[in-house]
């Protein structure tokens, strides 16, 4: 059987969508190990099942290139509300998407040829309890707390966006060897859901460059919901300042973070690649 899909990205966070509203997909997670062989098939850091909803505009299931399912990804959201304002024809400025971890709020603030081109997701509200992460720490949050990983002391931060994040400051993260790190950081046993895991350069005041390893994906280009993390944690660590901008580099490019008490958005682009079909 031949099924339609859409290869999008958001800052080079490339997934496999499908339009699941009137056809559903069997076995998605092995599927999200076939499809995402950069090598032998479409490639991608996973799939994303685009479905109808009782209580929003769609429903997001995303499936790491590892075949586990995600809670949530924030580039990945903006492409999914650029299907369903460009391919399903909901022309709304405001779409609601329905996620593991909750309904999202997506704004269109740009357009391209009557196509949705930029958004602004509003991600809820930053996580700090270690517990809820989940992280094994004590107390009410984990900010520059110690942690012994490969025989090296690093000081992290903890902080959940629907998914768990470890953040470590420090020097130009294009030095690191994140295929070595990664995994440790990644597998820790302080993780029992394992870990995202973002290392990350202080710019300046409110700028910030990251690089990060994804659980079930390994490096990626970027990653909506480490963005976020990494702003919270700027600010945690005096850093960044809450309630205003706070842009961030990734290898794909740039997203716009805005951290209060309430609520963390992002703001950043999501661009269709391609459309093809494949034997299923």
């Amino acid at each position: 059987m031949q099924r339609t899909f859409y290869k999008l990205h958001g800052i080079g966070n490339d997934y496999i969508y499908f339009d699941c509203f009137d056809e559903p997909l069997k076995n998605p997670k092995k599927l999200a190990q076939k499809l995402s062989d950069r090598h032998c098939s479409i490639g991608g850091d996973g799939i994303i099942l685009v479905e109808r909803s009782e209580k929003a505009d769609g429903r997001m299931r995303m499936f790491n290139a590892d075949g586990s399912e995600g809670k949530m990804c924030g580039n990945g959201i903006r492409c999914v509300g650029k299907l369903l304002y460009d391919i399903k024809g909901i022309h709304k400025n405001i779409l609601t998407v329905e996620t593991r971890s909750g309904v999202k709020t997506l704004k269109v603030v740009k357009k391209r040829g009557g196509k949705a081109a930029e958004f602004t997701v509003d991600m809820g509200k930053a996580i700090l309890k270690p517990e809820k992460i989940p992280a094994l720490f004590s107390g009410e949050s984990v900010v520059a707390h110690p942690l012994i990983v490969g025989g090296k002391t690093y000081f992290v931060t903890c902080v959940s966006m629907g998914n768990p994040h470890c953040v470590v400051f420090g020097e130009d993260p294009d030095g690191l060897d994140l295929e070595k790190s990664g995994p440790m950081f990644e597998h820790h046993p302080a993780f029992p859901e394992r870990v995202n895991t973002e290392f990350v350069q202080v710019l300046g005041k409110n700028e910030l460059k990251m690089r990060v390893w994804e659980r079930g994906s390994g490096e990626t280009w970027a990653c909506g919901t480490g963005a976020c993390a990494v702003a919270v944690a700027a600010a945690l660590n005096g850093y960044a300042e809450k309630d205003a901008d706070i842009l961030v580099h990734l290898k794909g490019g740039d997203l716009v973070i805005r951290y209060t008490d309430k609520a963390v958005s992002m703001t950043g682009p999501a661009e269709l690649a391609f459309v093809g079909t494949v034997e299923i």
